[in-house]
């Protein structure tokens, strides 16, 4: 639970629900930077909603738009590759000490990259599909089930840190997402390759004044 008011609507057409809660995303993160804000309560509730949103997604609206054919498996199965991204992210961010500290900025600064990745990609790739493909009654069908498992897991509780870790280990053992050890040499070898990049766009720069 937090202190911040996340809505909770009781049905709607599922794709104008989901686009809500993107838009929440947005004014959460906004409030988690604000130095005059209460950063620690913004946190929680952007952990909660980001959580509850996305388990309700994998397991109501997903299956739902692939059978309806909307969506492939491929593209089911990169969404829930964003979702266990997002919470990998996550785990970050609940893990900063305090809301005043370089670590906390720069763990927001990374979530918020992925999140605002994974909700323009699915607006694109998830949503607009179906707003082709599904009839309108589906969807009103779908947003139901949909607030109706997400407001269950915001009522809940559903983002302490011990939570997200455990949504993160499931991920992996089933193979949504790469082990710790491969992401972390993943992770190295595209620093190397920034850096690489850098060094000949700087050399270039150089010459380009010679």
């Amino acid at each position: 639970m937090t202190d911040y008011e996340i809505p909770r609507p009781t049905n709607g057409d599922v794709l104008d629900l989901i686009l809500a809660d993107h838009r929440q995303f947005e004014d959460l993160i906004r409030e988690c930077r604000r130095n005059d804000s209460d950063r620690a309560a913004a946190r929680t509730a952007l952990a909660e909603l980001i959580v509850a949103h996305g388990e309700a997604e994998e397991e109501k609206v997903y299956p739902t738009l692939r059978t309806k054919r909307a969506i492939s498996a491929h593209e089911q199965e990169h969404g829930e590759e964003e979702h266990a991204e997002i919470n990998e992210a996550l785990v970050g961010f609940l893990e900063a000490k305090g809301t005043d500290t370089d670590k906390y900025d720069t763990a927001l600064e990374e979530l918020a990259t992925v999140l605002n990745h994974h909700a323009n990609e699915e607006e694109q790739t998830i949503l607009n599909p179906a707003r082709e493909e599904v009839s309108e009654q589906v969807r009103a069908d779908l947003g139901v089930a949909w607030v109706t498992r997400r407001n269950e897991l915001l009522e809940q509780g559903c983002a302490s840190l011990e939570q997200v870790q455990a949504l993160l280990h499931r991920a992996e053992k089933e193979g949504v997402i790469a082990s710790p050890e491969a992401r972390e040499k993943a992770d190295a070898i595209k620093d190397e390759a920034k850096e690489e990049a850098k060094e000949v766009e700087e050399a270039s720069k150089e010459q380009a004044k010679d």
